[in-house]
């Protein structure tokens, strides 16, 4: 499949690693050049511009932080140059409102917008570990099957409306902030009295909560490493933003997402913004009077 994929952070470089591994002809591009250095040495084409990335693709995946990103990749290139019948697949976490303007913007072009957010970490993507959630045209979703299969360990198809997909990605990073905010307000109330943060985070790990999202972040929390982010304060500040939106939008109540948010907030206000958003466990324990 001649595949395009524009965005090559580090969750944009592992899947388009897993892509090129995978024997599809890729082209990339990033706005840094440099980026796309390790990915070109291992036979993928390097585009100079958004439309030589689109141009003559069945498929062009982007990988961005977040709406204005992605408005910007559709108006400087992807939309004009992305033949009919093309299909684009943003698998970044965006707003259910970004991704119907889109929608409507693709069906007017004659294109097929299909959004697949997805579910892990960078490490998660390089071993292609990856949920994939995808919301389109169910013949799309069907071509797109094998790129799927490449990146992650299975796909959760959310229905025909894009939108869809969206609301199940930020309904999921919602609860794992919450429980986030929730180990962190454990690890605070047990050091209070003396216990240690391993002693704590085994008896999670070990018990009740043996799931990966308490065994990685509890993980985290307990040895203090937030400086190797795997996901930053700021753009789960960014996804609680877009969560807020989405509920406001459907009149849905999210009390605990402004719990955690406030946390994510209160780390960027101490200069913790590029740290893993575990830190929320920082703040809470400055808030019982723990110095971390």
């Amino acid at each position: 499949m001649d595949v395009g994929f524009i965005g090559l952070g580090r969750m944009g470089q592992a899947i388009a690693g897993r892509i090129l591994d995978g024997g599809h002809d890729l082209i990339v591009y990033n706005r840094t050049r440099s980026k796309a250095g390790d990915l070109e040495q291992r036979g993928a084409k390097v585009a100079e511009t958004i439309a030589d990335a689109c141009a003559g693709q069945e498929v062009v995946i982007t990988m961005l932080t977040d709406d204005k990103a992605l408005d910007e990749v559709a108006g400087g290139g992807l939309l004009e140059a992305l033949p009919e019948g093309s299909i684009h697949v943003p698998m970044g976490t965006h707003s259910v409102t970004a991704l119907a303007k889109l929608a409507a913007a693709h069906d007017a072009a004659g294109q097929v917008l299909v959004a697949a957010p997805v579910l892990g970490r960078p490490d998660a993507a390089a071993a292609g570990q990856l949920g994939v959630v995808p919301a389109g045209p169910a013949d799309a979703i069907e071509k797109l099957a094998p790129l799927f299969d490449i990146i992650g360990r299975r796909t959760f198809v959310a229905g025909t409306n894009p939108a869809g997909a969206a609301a199940v990605k930020l309904a999921n990073n919602m609860v794992l902030g919450c429980a986030i905010e929730a180990m962190a307000e454990g690890f605070a109330l047990t050091r209070k009295f003396g216990v240690a943060p391993a002693v704590f985070n085994e008896v999670l790990t070990d018990g009740l909560f043996s799931a990966p999202a308490y065994k990685v972040y509890g993980g985290i929390i307990s040895a203090g490493a937030y400086d190797q982010a795997g996901f930053t304060t700021l753009l789960g500040l960014k996804d609680s933003n877009l969560i807020l939106a989405a509920g406001h939008a459907a009149s849905v109540p999210l009390p605990s997402c402004n719990v955690y948010r406030d946390r994510l907030l209160g780390a960027v206000a101490h200069g913790d913004g590029e740290r893993d958003w575990a830190v929320m466990a920082r703040v809470q324990a400055r808030a019982s009077g723990l110095e971390d």
